[in-house]
């Protein structure tokens, strides 16, 4: 088996050469148990920053779909900075003026598009920006729907702005107030309130973990 040399955290290690960064700190002796969506946490959190010995660029990267390389110098932050602003969905309205409110910042880019470079989702992400500076939620949210917030694409932006909190915004505003109602989605919401899969879920929750995966392995899937 090919092997190549990492360094994680400044110590060396000899890891197989068709692992990603984050199975080759687990086969390192690192135990990734929370954080990481994978590992029981959030997708996006495992943003890692590496350098290759011998080049000056240092790149950024999810942990989970980037394979190790030899001389490859690996540290991770617990996150990105990225500026979470605090309001209620219910008093806010899907207008222009409330990014202007919330995340002004937004106006100050220069169009540099270092944040859709560095996406990993290979997201239009400065064009989402755009969106939303013209106010154009449905359109911000539909070219964001993929973010895993990691915040890279931030970590790259000279302007200071918080991408992927921007979309979240978005996609909020367009799921309260601008997609119309699925009326199929909110009778089965009263269902569950009025507590008609109670027994079903009871019926499930006795089965034994072989049962369930018999269960869901032969379920019937829609065409």
């Amino acid at each position: 088996m090919e092997k190549v040399n990492v360094y994680f955290f400044g110590k060396k290690y000899e890891v197989p050469a068709n692992l990603t960064i984050m199975t080759g700190l687990e086969y390192a002796g690192y135990q990734l148990l929370r954080g990481c969506g994978c590992r029981n946490g959030f997708c996006g959190a495992c943003a890692t920053i590496y350098r290759i010995k011998g080049q000056q660029e240092l790149k950024m990267a999810l942990a989970c779909q980037t394979k190790v390389e030899e001389g490859m110098y690996v540290a991770t932050l617990p996150f990105f900075p990225l500026v979470k602003q605090v309001y209620d969905i219910e008093k806010v309205s899907p207008e222009q003026a409330i990014m202007m409110q919330l995340y002004p910042e937004i106006y100050s880019c220069i169009g540099c598009n270092a944040c859709t470079r560095a996406c990993p989702q290979g997201l239009h992400t400065m064009q989402y920006i755009a969106d939303a500076q013209r106010g154009d939620f449905k359109k911000c949210a539909d070219e964001s729907f993929d973010c895993v917030m990691c915040g890279i694409c931030s970590s790259r932006c000279p302007a200071g702005i918080s991408h992927p909190q921007v979309a979240m915004l978005a996609r909020r505003l367009n799921g309260k107030y601008l997609t119309p109602d699925a009326e199929h989605l909110k009778k089965r919401v009263k269902e569950i309130y009025d507590g008609d899969f109670e027994a079903a879920m009871k019926d499930v929750m006795g089965k034994s973990d072989a049962d369930i995966r018999d269960l869901y392995n032969n379920r019937d899937i829609e065409q």
